[in-house]
């Protein structure tokens, strides 16, 4: 009976976070969270919050399942129930009183394979008074949203909540070798009729062709975004080493709804403008020309409603950015129309369908793309816009005032900015590779200055700039 359970397998997708990572280039998501004790009320301990933890881990039974390799290759892995799962390898304790110190230490480990692929550390005595939550997951398991999602774990819309019985666990045997080549051999035959079965089910549906030839144009685009230009030469793409740093950045959300309002943009084309102001300054401080960079950006595909589905359900569109460009409001001019273009194209779903296609492609074609896509010769650097809790948000009782995202590094990628939003606040974390990017404190600062410079295009008369943004 047991060799016909079904285990859950990686997507396409979630599989190529694996075949990326490297010892240098370690595929986890991640945060960082500081939360300020409450006045007059008892602070918790680590062990409180380990168990506080460990009692909620029935909401995301991922958390206690690992992988499974298929022998042979002949598939992706599977996830499985980790019958010696303990949650003291995960949640674990740090005495760090500085919260970079202990960032710099998480993230430039890579985490073990044969375990489920996430840790939390908790500084429960920071320097500053504040506890500090250190968290990662495998790239392979969650994307940025999902991540958010999952802080379900150890967040709460309320001060007064109070812990939970942790309920009964019982793991499910792992299969054996013939029982996950056999769900690897039936895997592999549907999918192959799948695809044998598609033209003749786009024929019979009008509609299905017609649907199909314009996904098949998107991802043509998409393709060509993709591959060309070709990334620039840039030293952001020197070969990087394992150790990591995470340069912070907060400021109000209503200065950057500011900058949207006033020019009719979003507010992802206003991370991007951001972004690439301050990569032209720190270009500049670095005595270099500055350059325009071609940047990977994740666009979240996921349904309304699905928000908390484990996995990757993003696509991808790739934009120069304009780092060339002296003027912060032209910066925007340009990412705004590149934006606007893409989707008014349907480029985002362009890029699902080549990820579907490739899905579909032997294992070997599978890697060959996905180092391809991977490659500095496809971009420079990572700028992610994950959307956050605009409510407040606890943890037994602790606000949480500050929380910075973590996206990863490539193999021969050494910048990548995060942003996301708390309440009324707005967070970017740029996270580095700091043998090769030393000084992402300085980026960090480049990056708010570059909010200023916006900022005071938007607070003048801009009654000519309408004119030249098309408004």
């Amino acid at each position: 009976m047991l060799g016909n359970r079904t285990h859950e397998r990686l997507s396409s997708l979630d599989a190529s976070f694996l075949e990326v990572e490297t010892p240098t280039a370690h595929m986890h998501v991640g945060w960082v969270a500081l939360f300020r004790p409450r006045e007059g009320a008892e602070r918790p301990s680590f062990n409180k919050l380990r168990a506080f933890v460990a009692a909620r881990l029935g909401r995301a039974p991922r958390y206690r399942q690992k992988l499974a390799f298929v022998p042979l290759g002949l598939h992706d892995p599977v996830w499985i129930d980790d019958r010696e799962f303990d949650v003291s390898h995960h949640v674990q304790h740090s005495t760090a009183r500085d919260i970079d110190h202990l960032v710099e230490r998480v993230f430039s480990k890579q985490l073990r394979r044969d375990r489920p692929l996430w840790e939390l550390w908790i500084a429960d005595e920071l320097e500053d008074g504040r506890i500090g939550v250190v968290g990662k997951a495998h790239h392979c398991m969650v994307d940025g949203i999902a991540a958010v999602e999952l802080s379900s774990l150890f967040l709460d819309l309320s001060p007064t909540q109070e812990p939970e019985a942790a309920e009964e666990w019982n793991p499910a045997p792992p299969p054996g070798r013939a029982a996950l080549l056999a769900q690897a051999v039936r895997d592999r035959v549907g999918e192959e009729l799948d695809l044998v079965r598609l033209p003749a089910q786009i024929a019979r549906s009008p509609r299905k062709l017609a649907d199909t030839a314009a996904d098949m144009r998107k991802a043509a685009r998409s393709l060509a975004h993709s591959f060309s230009p070709t990334a620039p030469p840039s030293a952001f793409n020197d070969p990087i080493s394992p150790l990591r740093r995470l340069g912070k950045v907060r400021r109000p959300i209503g200065d950057l709804l500011r900058i949207k309002e006033r020019y009719g943009t979003t507010l992802n084309d206003v991370v991007l403008a951001v972004a690439s102001g301050g990569v032209r300054r720190f270009q500049q401080q670095h005595d270099r020309t500055p350059i325009r960079l071609k940047a990977m950006v994740p666009v979240n595909v996921r349904g309304n409603g699905v928000a908390a589905d484990l996995g990757n359900q993003v696509s991808f569109v790739f934009i120069e950015l304009p780092c060339d460009e002296p003027d912060p409001l032209r910066r925007l001019e340009d990412i705004h129309a590149v934006m606007s273009d893409r989707k008014e194209t349907g480029e985002p779903r362009g890029s699902q369908a080549v990820l579907r296609a490739i899905g579909y492609a032997p294992h070997s074609v599978q890697h060959a793309v996905t180092h391809a896509v991977a490659s500095a010769r496809t971009f420079n650097l990572v700028v992610s816009n994950v959307p956050g809790p605009r409510q407040p948000l606890y943890m037994l009782g602790c606000p949480m005032e500050e929380a910075y995202p973590i996206v990863p590094l490539a193999d021969q990628h050494a910048v990548a900015i995060g942003f996301t939003t708390v309440v009324d606040d707005a967070f970017f974390g740029v996270y580095v590779d700091r043998k090769s990017v030393p000084d992402a404190d300085l980026l960090a600062r480049d990056i708010e200055q570059s909010i200023d410079e916006l900022l005071a295009g938007s607070s003048r008369s801009a009654s000519d700039r309408y004119s030249r943004i098309g408004f």
